[in-house]
């Protein structure tokens, strides 16, 4: 007897599902953290906020920090697709920035760092260790994954090459520096509220201080 093989749609149906799922649960992990703590919060209470057993909760996530957090994989995943997208021909670092600042302009799947409690949980994780972590590792992958869109870019080896990684760490800590003093600016700091003006400044600084640190534009004692 031969399997019937899903349709298209069917499949479509258990995607959708399944990413209602997932952001069920990542709300419920922000929503009861933010509440609670994380020493608190457990991942069986999460479950039950969203309604799903711990079984289901453990497909998705490793833990109720990887849950919170899963904004900032879904962000990586987007700002890499949009590198990959941008044209042949442009510096990493200016397609990396650029992919950055389409990011945050999009008005139709706004950026999660800009909706409301995300700052107070970006905060709490420059605090608590086990955030911390959860965030450091998501950063890392998604970093990963662009150093090797910048390789394919440049026709290089993300290995022997030290030039995507050089591009991606610098861009990368440029987005990072900036969330972070976003983040530090409390929700009703207004000097930090517009999030993409900041990136755009930090981008700036990069620019011109490297412009100033090139060996034509330094004199040896």
């Amino acid at each position: 007897m031969t399997a019937t093989k899903p349709s298209p749609a069917t499949e479509d149906r258990r995607q959708r599902k399944a990413r209602q799922t997932r952001d069920a649960l990542a709300t419920a992990a922000c929503d009861l953290i933010l509440e609670h703590g994380p020493a608190a919060t457990t991942v069986e209470a999460i479950a039950e906020r969203a309604d799903v057993t711990r079984r289901t909760f453990s497909r998705h996530f490793a833990g109720k920090e990887d849950a919170a957090l899963d904004f900032v994989r879904r962000d990586g995943d987007r700002i890499n697709a949009l590198l990959r997208s941008r044209p042949v021909g442009e510096p990493p670092l200016l397609a990396y920035r650029r992919a950055v600042r389409e990011w945050l302009a999009d008005r139709e799947d706004p950026a999660w760092h800009v909706r409301p409690r995300m700052r107070r949980l970006l905060a709490l994780a420059d605090t608590e260790p086990e955030l911390f972590a959860a965030y450091q590792r998501i950063r890392v992958d998604a970093q990963e994954e662009s150093i090797r869109i910048v390789a394919a870019r440049l026709g290089s080896d993300d290995v022997r090459d030290v030039r995507p990684a050089a591009v991606v760490d610098a861009a990368a800590g440029v987005l990072i520096a900036a969330l972070r003093l976003w983040a530090r600016g409390g929700e009703g700091d207004s000097a930090a509220a517009d999030l993409a003006a900041l990136v755009e400044q930090a981008y700036d600084a990069l620019t011109s201080e490297a412009a100033a640190a090139t060996p034509e534009s330094t004199t040896e004692e």
